[in-house]
């Protein structure tokens, strides 16, 4: 039971709810918490948990402020999410010329690419999707306040949190909360003998300073940010060498998927170093050297490290508030969000749950729901898609296969070629699968995983199923466009039908 409840309050110490504000529900209004309308909440961080856990505050009739210190959408919109995958986009535009002699398309010529105007372009775009959050937030009576956010190591008087807020103006203000979310985020991590100089040795959020195209990238990590920009770069005709220091890149992802998108990196002219560790990256005239623990040296342009991320969780006065801390820095949350400080709940990339953009939107609103008395499912990440938008692209959701072979679901598998569709032969894509698993006893889908262009899309009615508890039988009898990519997956369900014997 949360700890952060008016209703465990004197009514003398409630807060008075505030006249209704233009754009704003109030108390009476369909969707709003007859619990704890009026309520005060500040928010901690403006990125996907923190601007959508305001949006549902305020729609329960709540009194919400947030404070963001590097503009609203936080990371995700203006350095990582949103223009990566613009990026991404740039690059996806260039590969799908790949099969234009196949197709009977010849062109004079070739492309070039600008690589300034790429740039300017994916900060523009990710410019105004965060000044559109803003303007949404505001529409909807929540006060934006551009600085940093502390919790104070104490209560206040009626059991309320203060939270210190220093302004960008550099003003002192303090702030009281019946419901505090700490949605912070986290930075990229760094190497002590890989300094970023933000010229040559860059993390991921310096990518966008260059203004020409690498001569040479060499990408540190070969996880999805790795994977991800070194496709990218591939995509654009830069010569890249990616250093994994696993057996294959994507080493958390499905190994089928993995090893297919390993396979087309290198076929695409990528270097792909596996069992290989940097040991130092050193900035030398107008280039880098990568050291290898091995002993060797990869000379090149430009390095990008890409190593993981950091909480953002130091500075914030979370211990002093009783808020535990793993030993990574990430916050300790339950599945409704909860952290171990009175009225504390945490979302997004600074919990360690699950690092998507997805995920710390719905930890930020179950944590409102539940704080303002709105009724609230726990997180269920089993019911997760994730995407990596490589070329082609790997789409997940619930049960992989990795854990049916290892006896912890009992479950059938089934994969179909993307190369035998007849939607796929006519657009030229020869790579890509679909993969089923269903449980073998009532058949419902319980996994999937699809590898394909925009196979972001195409895994929406596999998530459907998983989360609806759809059988293959049931999946198989609905209607398919021929020809589309989408018949590969009423194909795949076709073979899992169970004839009884």
């Amino acid at each position: 039971m949360s700890t952060s409840t008016d209703e465990h309050r004197p009514a003398a110490d409630r807060p008075a709810p505030t006249a209704p504000t233009e754009g704003r529900r109030t108390q009476d209004a369909a969707g709003s918490s007859p619990v704890r309308a009026g309520s005060r909440v500040v928010i901690i961080g403006g990125g996907p948990g923190g601007y959508e856990a305001a949006l549902v505050a305020a729609q329960l009739g709540a009194r919400v402020t947030l404070v963001e210190r590097q503009g609203t959408g936080g990371a995700a919109v203006l350095t990582d999410v949103v223009p990566s995958k613009t990026l991404i986009a740039t690059a996806e535009w260039m590969t799908t010329t790949e099969a234009a002699a196949e197709l009977g398309i010849r062109g004079g010529g070739g492309t070039s690419v600008d690589m300034a105007a790429v740039n300017r372009r994916v900060l523009a775009l990710a410019e105004r999707q965060s000044q559109d959050i803003r303007a949404r937030l505001e529409r909807e009576g929540i006060r934006v306040i551009d600085g940093t956010g502390r919790l104070a190591g104490h209560l206040g008087s009626t059991g309320t949190r203060p939270v210190h807020v220093t302004t960008a103006d550099g003003e002192e203000i303090e702030l009281v909360a019946e419901i505090v979310l700490v949605a912070t985020g986290a930075t990229p991590r760094v190497l002590p003998d890989a300094q970023p100089d933000g010229e040559r040795i860059l993390t991921w959020a310096q990518m966008y300073n260059l203004t020409e195209l690498p001569e040479h990238l060499v990408v540190v990590g070969s996880g999805v940010t790795g994977a991800e920009f070194a496709g990218a770069y591939n995509g654009l005709g830069v010569p890249v060498t990616l250093v994994s220091s696993r057996d294959r890149v994507l080493p958390g992802e499905d190994e089928d998927a993995a090893e297919l998108i390993e396979n087309v990196f290198r076929s695409r002219g990528m270097t792909v170093l596996s069992r290989s560790r940097a040991a130092a990256v050193r900035r030398v005239g107008d280039g880098v050297e990568v050291e290898l623990t091995d002993g060797r040296v990869v000379t090149a342009s430009h390095c990008l490290v890409a190593v993981g991320g950091v909480p953002s969780t130091a500075g914030l006065g979370l211990e002093e508030a009783g808020v535990v801390l793993r030993d990574s820095g990430h916050i300790q949350v339950d599945r409704v969000s909860r952290t171990t400080g009175v009225r504390v709940y945490a979302a997004g990339d600074c919990t360690g749950v699950l690092p998507l953009a997805s995920v710390a939107a719905m930890q930020g609103r179950i944590a409102m729901w539940h704080a303002l008395g709105d009724a609230v499912s726990p997180l269920d990440v089993d019911a997760v898609t994730a995407n990596i938008f490589t070329a082609p692209e790997i789409a997940t959701i619930g049960v992989g296969e990795r854990e049916v072979h290892d006896g912890e679901v009992d479950a059938v598998i089934t994969q179909l070629p993307l190369a035998r569709n007849p939607r796929a032969k006519m657009l030229g894509i020869r790579e890509g699968f679909v993969k089923v698993m269903a449980d073998r006893h009532s058949g419902a889908v319980l996994g999937a995983v699809v590898v394909a262009p925009r196979a972001s899309e195409l895994i929406f009615p596999l998530a459907v199923a998983v989360t609806q508890r759809i059988t293959v039988d049931q999946l198989a009898n609905v209607y398919t466009i021929y020809p589309s990519l989408s018949g590969s997956i009423a194909e795949a369900a076709r073979t899992l039908h169970q004839t009884g014997e």
